[in-house]
């Protein structure tokens, strides 16, 4: 039966190419209307600069760009979605709702409830599959129930989508865009300050689709040898794509794809299915968050729930020093430097600076968690949540407890003539290669040939990473013997 009218909510799917949701609408419906909601209860509590709001507006603007190309708009909304749906398709008329499913706990209430109002109407939501290649119950163990280790679900995964390349086939929207219901004359735009908020002095480049399509084109180039150079933060190695994922301006299946076509005709090199890999940890970390949402506020491994860790004033005075970059330990403090103003952190640096919040400072990983969840551009729950509790040893496959990063060592193989260093401590820029990664141990000549005082122009180690790692080791022992 072909619906009247039916509304397609955009949320973590800005784009319009093969996007799952608005395929299967303009396929059944005479009308279609998009929509985009600021949704309040996001957005409370963001500062009022938040970079990733003005992200999202960017890429809304070009969205809406694109749909009046084929011949649509996008209607753009500010308030709660739980009650800013189901009044919209009232006023709208529309028979059904189309969405693309979010796995997020607080996504999954929200959707219930639009669900139930809906339906009290007489309408409907129909949920589609968009944001990952496999869900939740799509890649299972032998026995039925879901993976805890990484390497057996990464080679379930492949052997699913080799059975299935279906999985990849794009959903196309341009050859029924003529389904799309054309724009008012009044058809306008919010505004940031009319979301309230601001400016941010240092923005994410290039937001939107197009944003995306080129930062591809660029990594593609460098693809190749992505296996070695993602480890050096100075390089600039990596996709900048996790943005575009975390909020679907860029399709995974087109990612999945391409790398499957560089992989069989070698062009990919050794990089390809590295960053393959990298992308089916991002699934696995959903279907981990979708079948155990409790990792949310606990340990994956519940008995690492009785880890004493250091609470108190001391405690918070270590962390208000690491959230700033002032720990003394210099490659940690660019990192957190970096993250501050740019709203990007290396992958290496997220692992390098969670150890040492966790193993260095004995503070609780939920407590770094939500800095970087405030911080990051690309933050989404699951992933942050999974590289939080691998790096504290309480999550599913994580770093083994009694392994405790050496930052001063990580520094020096990562970032060995202190090129990442530099370039947010300039302070220390002139010290020698091998002095910059612990200036703390540099002759008091080579510190003041390069015009440094610690204490004063750089902050001493606020720790001591040897005694802090037999505390830590002490730390879990106390659990495995209890």
């Amino acid at each position: 039966m072909t619906l009247r009218n039916s509304l397609v909510w955009f949320r973590r799917d800005l784009r319009v190419d093969d996007h799952a949701a608005l395929h299967h609408a303009l396929l059944s419906s005479r009308h279609v209307f998009g929509v985009f909601v600021f949704d309040t209860d996001i957005l409370a509590g963001l500062p009022p600069d938040d970079r990733r709001v003005q992200f999202l507006l960017d890429s809304v603007r070009e969205l809406d760009a694109r749909l009046r190309s084929l011949g649509g708009y996008l209607i753009v909304r500010h308030g709660r979605a739980a009650q800013v749906i189901p009044a919209l398709a009232a006023e709208l008329d529309a028979e059904s709702v189309f969405a693309n499913r979010d796995y997020e706990p607080q996504a999954l209430a929200r959707d219930r409830a639009v669900l139930e109002t809906l339906r009290a109407a007489g309408r409907s939501l129909q949920t589609f599959k968009d944001q990952v290649i496999f869900e939740r119950d799509e890649v299972l163990t032998l026995a039925g129930g879901p993976y805890s280790v990484f390497t057996p679900y990464k080679n379930a995964w492949l052997k699913r989508l080799a059975r299935e390349p279906e999985a990849l086939r794009p959903f196309e929207t341009a050859p029924h865009a003529a389904a799309l219901a054309p724009a008012p004359a009044d058809h306008a735009l919010p505004s940031l300050a009319a979301l309230g908020f601001v400016p941010n002095a240092a923005p994410i480049a290039r937001p939107g689709m197009s944003g995306a399509e080129h930062l591809l084109a660029q990594f593609e180039e460098r693809l190749a040898r992505y296996d070695h150079d993602r480890d050096y933060p100075a390089l600039d190695a990596t996709s900048r794509l996790s943005v575009h994922l975390r909020f679907g301006t860029l399709s995974v299946r087109r990612l999945v794809a391409m790398l499957q076509a560089r992989i069989a005709d070698g062009s990919g090199g050794a990089g390809a299915p590295v960053w393959l890999a990298e992308l089916v940890w991002r699934e696995f970390y959903m279907m981990i968050l979708a079948r155990h949402p409790r990792v949310v506020t606990q340990s994956f491994k519940q008995a690492f729930d009785a880890v004493a860790w250091d609470d108190g004033p001391d405690a918070d005075a270590l962390l208000a020093a690491w959230c700033a970059g002032r720990t003394g330990y210099p490659l940690v403090d660019a990192a957190m430097l970096q993250l501050e103003r740019t709203g990007f952190m290396h992958n290496r640096l997220r692992m390098v600076t969670a150890s040492f919040l966790t193993k260095d400072l004995g503070i609780d990983w939920r407590r770094g968690e939500r800095w970087f969840a405030l911080k990051l551009n690309d933050y989404e729950l699951a992933s942050n949540n999974g590289g939080w509790q691998w790096a504290a040893s309480t999550g599913c496959d994580a770093q083994p407890w009694f392994r405790i990063f050496n930052p001063v060592t990580q520094s020096k193989r990562f970032d060995p003539d202190g090129d990442f260093i530099r370039q947010y401590l300039p302070q220390l820029a002139r010290l020698s290669g091998a002095a910059i990664h612990a200036p703390w141990l540099a002759r008091p000549g080579a510190l003041a040939q390069a015009g440094v005082v610690l204490g004063m122009d750089y902050p001493r180690p606020i720790v001591d990473h040897d005694a802090a790692r037999e505390k830590t080791l002490a730390r879990f022992k106390a659990i495995r013997a209890a």
